[in-house]
C-alpha cells in the first residue's frame, strides 16, 4: 500500500507545474510574437501577451510567405512537402520493416540471422555517415529535387525491423499451425493475423517515424535547390538568414507555430494506441 503524504504529493505536483511552464513558455511566446505585427516586435520589451494581427498573419504566412533571397515560398507548400516526405517515410519504413520482420521470423533459409544481423548493424550507419554516397547515387538517379529523392534514401529502418521481430516472436505458434490447417498462406497469415495483433505498435512506430521525417532537415538541405521543394524546417531556418534586413519575426514565429500543428495532431491523435503499443508484452 501506497502511503498519502502530503508533502510529498506537494512536491509532485509543484515539479509537474514548473516542468509545464518551462515546455509551455517557448511555445507561448511563439503564439503571441505570431499575432503582432513587424514593427511592435522591433520595440522592446517583447510583448507577452497576444495582439490582434494573428489571422492576417496566418493568411500571409500560409498563403504568401516570406521572401528570403529573392524568393518566396508560401508557408502551405513548404507543409505540403514536409507532410509528403513524412509520411512516405514513416508508412515506407513500416511496410519493409513488416515484411523483413515476417520473412526472418517465419521462414526457414540459408543465413537468415546472419542477414537480420546485416540489418541490425545498419543501426550504425545513419544518414549523416553515408551522406556523400547517399547523395552521389540520388544524383546519378536523378532524384535530385523530387519526392522520390527526399524518402527513398531514408526510408530503410533497422530499429523497426527489430522492433517487429520481437513482436512477431511473441504471437504464439499455435496461431501459425492453425492458419496452415485452415489452408492459410503466408501472406495471408500475415495480412489476416499478423497485421491486426500488430496495429498499436504499428500505430507506436508511425509516431515516431512520422515525427522523424517531418523533422528532417540535413538531407533535404541537401539534395534540394528548388525553392518549390523547400520543407518547413528548411523554409524556418531560411528565413533567420536574412543578412542585413530585419528579421521579420511575427512571420517566422507564425511558421514556426503552423509547423507544429502536424506533429501535435499525430500525437494528440494517436495517442492512447501510442501508450499502448510501447507497454502492452502480451498478445
Amino acid at each position: 500500500m501506497i502511503e498519502n503524504r502530503p508533502i510529498v504529493t506537494f512536491i509532485s505536483h509543484l515539479v509537474i507545474v514548473v516542468g509545464i511552464i518551462i515546455i509551455a513558455f517557448p511555445v507561448w511566446i511563439t503564439f503571441v510574437a505570431a499575432s503582432h505585427d513587424a514593427l511592435r516586435m522591433t520595440q522592446a520589451p517583447a510583448p507577452l501577451w497576444p495582439g490582434g494581427h494573428f489571422f492576417s498573419n496566418l493568411k500571409e504566412a500560409l498563403f504568401v510567405g516570406l521572401e528570403v533571397a529573392g524568393s518566396s515560398q508560401p508557408a502551405g507548400l513548404m507543409l505540403l512537402n514536409s507532410f509528403v516526405m513524412a509520411m512516405v517515410i514513416a508508412l515506407g519504413k513500416i511496410a519493409i520493416s513488416l515484411l523483413s520482420a515476417f520473412a526472418i521470423v517465419y521462414f526457414r533459409f540459408p543465413f537468415r540471422m546472419g542477414f537480420f544481423w546485416m540489418i541490425f548493424i545498419t543501426l550504425m550507419l545513419p544518414v549523416e555517415v553515408r551522406i556523400l554516397p547517399t547523395f552521389k547515387v540520388v544524383a546519378d538517379l536523378g532524384l535530385l529535387n523530387t519526392y522520390a529523392g527526399l524518402t527513398l534514401p531514408l526510408i530503410a529502418s533497422a530499429t523497426a525491423t527489430f522492433m517487429f521481430r520481437q513482436v512477431f516472436l511473441t504471437i504464439p505458434d499455435e496461431l501459425l499451425e492453425a492458419a496452415r490447417i485452415d489452408g492459410a498462406g503466408p501472406m495471408r497469415f500475415f495480412f489476416d493475423i499478423l497485421l491486426p495483433m500488430s496495429r498499436t505498435n504499428i500505430a507506436a512506430l508511425f509516431v515516431i517515424l512520422f515525427i522523424y521525417g517531418w523533422n528532417q532537415y540535413l538531407w533535404p538541405l541537401l539534395i534540394t535547390t528548388d525553392a518549390s521543394m523547400t520543407t518547413v524546417v528548411m523554409g524556418i531556418k531560411q528565413m533567420l538568414e536574412a543578412g542585413e534586413q530585419i528579421l521579420a519575426w511575427n512571420k517566422i514565429m507564425m511558421t514556426t507555430l503552423i509547423a507544429m500543428v502536424p506533429p501535435i495532431i499525430v500525437v494528440i491523435g494517436m495517442q492512447k494506441m501510442f501508450v499502448k503499443g510501447l507497454t502492452e508484452t502480451e498478445k
